[in-house]
């Protein structure tokens, strides 16, 4: 992969984005587009009541996109003795 000198670029600092609005969890969160604050909270978003504008989770990011494997040895059953009736 090329490092940010090779290709002409200066590397990404998030820091240096700017504002980025998401949706936090326990806060009061006014709408950017209108000032409200009833939200229809989703799974990956959040979506304002009035004027439909879409935010991201704060917490999205920290749950992975893919389901939980469980593995087991099957069959689970229980040992039944036999020999003891």
């Amino acid at each position: 992969m090329l490092n940010s000198l090779q290709n002409g670029r200066e590397a990404f600092d998030p820091n240096a984005r700017g504002y980025h609005a998401v949706y936090r969890e326990g806060e009061v969160n006014h709408c950017p587009g209108c000032g409200r604050t009833h939200w229809m909270i989703g799974r990956m978003l959040a979506e304002c009541a009035f004027c439909a504008t879409a935010l991201p989770l704060s917490e999205s990011h920290r749950h992975g996109q893919v389901a939980t494997v469980v593995r087991r040895s099957w069959p689970v059953y229980p040992q039944l003795d036999l020999d003891a009736a």
